[in-house]
């Protein structure tokens, strides 16, 4: 065999072009490797160990069970622990798919262009460790991209939309995907799937350590139900050699529990501080929608003598915020959410066709609006130029200093401000109607906006980075269900029900109450929707 120097001078790398001549034994070695990469993984691939350095990569049986997983299945997901070879495993695997096939194109993608970047050099360093009659001569080699002399490709990337756009890949590799944020993770399998739906062999290998309940958890719910065709794969601590109890321990007091259940247990944890609490939120099951709009999900269609309410929250249409309709059937406990529309790149103008056609399908739904900004252009639109009805009427006044929403006077106007009064009586209403089950969640994005709609300051609004748009609809919903006009329009008491419920539960001996207790604020409430009118002294709310 002549080597030429190597490639670019580096005697570990074949060039292209240089041809070699087998031994029988290497032609055999060859075709063994081809047929079976865990083989050739373990006889092959060298992996940098922290203490003792260079070695063989010896696998453990839970990472042979990956590259058979990876190299029989089209789409896989696998939730694994922190440190458990995840990623050089996944290495292996591209490594050996890139040798022994041809004109073979991977895309690694990572939620930082620097991660996926690392993710190749290793692939590179373990190449240069195979016997050069093993390797393919190299065309390209540099930090983000290796191309081979059989034509496959490696490219590294950002997950992001364009990431992969335009190109065409067998594999995509997303490693750490739960890290990535949601609307680009949305973003990119939006532009990205048409990409690997275009072949029928093409594969999708997802790898991630948990990190709160986001895409990644729904994608895992989604597999684990048969609700995808993802092969799930899952890693226990205990299955990497010397990880035991003392182990456990010394973990948990070097870290915290906390910790450890996220990334070592693999359990999907929230956010802390988060207005629902977090061992419910893990409970909250999302569905698909029986039927799908553009923006809008709908669980329930629309029956008749069904009574709905719609809350509704505006943004300006510019890709930030969203614009969001939940529909809620309200005819009986427990409330229902029946449909859901979000969209953050409707212009504003559009958006009030969009809640009429919404409202009207659903029985010519009641609608909640909030009004504290551009909301007070939707409502007038609605009520005026559309001539829809159903929109809630609130007075805004001053009592002690503080704008809440009261009585009907001259002051009234269509929609509500979202008051300090009004968010504090809705996060705490929504909080019992939902960890008491009077209110059922079907929607994944409402359920992943409540899992980062967490404490800030003396109220509740998103973690940085997420949106509440949602959630402050149901916040909306849930300060009207403590409203007298609510309670008379629906023949529903929802804190009778509550009380009612905690009697039984005292009889019972299950439960301590929750009690019921005066605020200390009297506000009287006029809300007016078409022919409906109510007024009434409300002085508690349900914390």
């Amino acid at each position: 065999m002549n080597d030429g120097g190597g490639y670019l001078g580096n005697a570990k790398l074949k060039r292209s072009g240089v041809t070699i001549s087998f031994t029988e034994d290497q032609a055999r070695e060859f075709l063994k490797c081809s047929e079976d990469p865990v083989y050739f993984i373990r006889t092959y691939v060298k992996i940098v160990n922290v203490d003792r350095g260079l070695i063989d990569f010896d696998m453990w049986p839970f990472q042979e069970e990956m590259v058979k997983t990876y190299h029989e299945n089209r789409f896989c997901i696998a939730k694994m622990p922190r440190q458990v070879g995840k990623t050089t495993t996944t290495v292996g695997f591209m490594l050996w798919s890139v040798l022994f096939q041809d004109d073979y194109s991977i895309a690694i993608l990572a939620n930082k262009g620097s991660l996926a970047r690392e993710i190749l050099g290793r692939i590179q360093y373990a190449y240069e460790y195979l016997p050069l009659w093993m390797q393919q001569g190299i065309i390209t080699w540099n930090k983000g991209n290796i191309e081979l002399e059989n034509k496959s490709k490696i490219a590294a990337f950002a997950t992001s939309a364009s990431g992969v756009r335009g190109g065409t890949y067998n594999l995509i590799f997303l490693d750490e995907f739960a890290f990535v944020p949601k609307n680009m993770a949305d973003e990119f399998f939006t532009s990205t799937y048409p990409v690997i739906s275009s072949g029928k062999t093409s594969k999708v290998i997802i790898v991630s350590t948990p990190y709160g309940l986001n895409h990644f958890y729904k994608m895992w719910v989604d597999a684990t139900e048969g609700r995808s065709t993802y092969k799930t794969l899952e890693v226990h601590w205990s299955m990497v050699p010397g990880r035991d109890q003392k182990w456990k321990e010394e973990t948990i007091n070097n870290t915290s529990e906390e910790q450890f259940r996220q990334e070592f247990e693999t359990e999907f944890i929230g956010s802390s501080a988060t207005l629902i609490s977090g061992a419910k939120l893990r409970s909250m099951a999302f569905f698909d929608p029986i039927k799908q709009e553009e923006c809008l999900d709908i669980y329930e269609l629309p029956k008749e003598k069904r009574l709905y309410i719609a809350t509704v929250d505006c943004s300006e249409g510019v890709e930030q915020d969203y614009s969001t309709i939940n529909i809620i059937d309200v005819s009986e406990t427990p409330y229902k959410q029946v449909a859901k529309y979000r969209n953050n790149k409707l212009p504003l103008l559009f958006f009030p066709t969009i809640i009429y056609s919404l409202c009207r399908r659903y029985n010519e739904a009641f609608v909640l609006i909030e009004t504290n900004n551009i909301g007070q252009q939707v409502v007038d639109i609605l009520h005026y130029d559309l001539e829809y009805e159903n929109v809630y009427k609130i007075d805004h006044h001053h009592i002690k200093g503080q704008t809440i929403s009261g009585g009907f006077k001259a002051r009234s106007s269509f929609g509500i401000k979202t008051t300090k009064t009004v968010k504090k009586i809705g996060c705490a209403n929504l909080k019992t109607i939902i960890e008491s089950d009077k209110l059922l969640i079907r929607d994944f994005d409402t359920i992943a906006e409540m899992n980062t709609f967490v404490r800030s300051k003396d109220s509740y609004a998103a973690e940085e980075g997420n949106n509440d748009d949602l959630v402050m609809g149901l916040v909306l919903f849930a300060w009207l269900t403590a409203q007298s006009y609510f309670r008379d329009s629906t023949n529903i008491d929802i804190r009778r029900v509550l009380l009612e419920e905690q009697n039984m539960l005292m009889e019972e001996e299950l439960l301590t109450p929750v009690g019921i207790i005066d605020n200390g604020l009297q506000e009287e409430i006029t809300v007016d929707s078409g022919d409906y009118w109510s007024t009434r002294g409300i002085s508690s709310s349900v914390l």
